[in-house]
């Protein structure tokens, strides 16, 4: 799910919620009252109704739809693309326990996660071909925008000569993190994430890496590149507990397996690029929680 979720509450106009889903190119928003529990959602075809019938000025309230059908944090993929065939609807708002916005799934989320499963890493086979080419390094993987990694707010170079250095880099971004007065809560899944790739970077790439920090105001975006032998099969990598590391780093503690299956846990979205003999990008957003 999408946890940046764009609302609305019930008495703005429909003329601002037009505004809304123009700015952010989204198609409709939940509803929710001052308790955040969703109470109904407006879509571009409420709108365009709106439109014919020369109501744009009157609340969202009298022209939302208001029996939503809500998601559970917990429903599994598989239940989420039943709903989607079932209700033929184009978002669902997910709720936790006390029915509080917690997210939102849209079908590009869902394209994204069956994309993910299948190892076709939100790219197809032709394009795969130039994963590593300029063009790719220097646009966000996430968002496919430019970006300028020379003016990266956080620079670590890896070196991979020694794995007992595995994680220099990861610490020296959790004390640039909290120089920033960035929440501990936020700190720790940065630099929980950042050391396993960096860590992967050390064990199996056989080249330098690079790590790389961009802050916004909502969100931390950490990139990790390296230049070396790729990653064969991103599914069977996915995996928790498979593992390629030489029996001489798991004697050191490392390579058990669950470098990019922590990663996936710690940041909010992840996309991770790879090809045999060309190296591995892969790329972390975590939204931050204000103080």
């Amino acid at each position: 799910m999408t946890k940046d979720v764009v609302y609305v509450k019930p008495d703005r106009t429909v003329a601002q919620v037009k505004e809304i889903l123009r700015l952010k190119r989204i198609s409709g928003v939940p509803v929710v009252d001052d308790t955040n529990r969703v109470v109904g959602i407006i879509s571009i075809e409420d709108i365009i109704k709106c439109l014919e019938n020369g109501a744009l000025y009157e609340r969202v309230s009298e022209h939302m739809t208001k029996n939503v059908i809500c998601l559970n944090e917990d429903t599994t993929l598989q239940d989420v693309i039943k709903h989607f065939e079932r209700y033929r609807y184009g978002r669902f708002p997910v709720v936790d326990n006390n029915g509080s916005l917690i997210g939102i799934v849209t079908k590009n989320d869902i394209l994204a996660a069956v994309a993910t499963r299948l190892g076709l890493l939100y790219l197809h086979d032709e394009r795969r071909k130039e994963v590593l080419d300029e063009d790719i390094l220097n646009r966000s993987l996430v968002t496919g925008e430019e970006i300028d990694k020379k003016g990266a707010d956080f620079y670590f170079k890896i070196d991979y000569f020694d794995v007992n250095l595995a994680g220099v880099g990861a610490a020296q971004l959790k004390k640039f993190l909290i120089s920033k007065g960035v929440l501990d809560s936020d700190v720790r899944r940065v630099a929980v994430a950042t050391y396993e790739a960096e860590t992967n970077v050390v064990i199996h790439s056989g080249s330098e890496g690079e790590i790389f920090c961009f802050l916004t105001p909502d969100r931390i975006i950490v990139r990790v590149e390296d230049k070396g032998k790729g990653i064969e099969s991103i599914e069977l990598a996915m995996k928790e507990g498979y593992s390629t590391a030489p029996d001489y780093v798991r004697e050191l503690g490392f390579g058990a397996g669950m470098g990019l299956p922590n990663m996936k846990r710690f940041s909010d979205k992840m996309v991770v690029l790879s090809e045999k003999g060309k190296g591995v990008v892969a790329e972390m957003v975590f939204y931050t929680n204000k103080k």
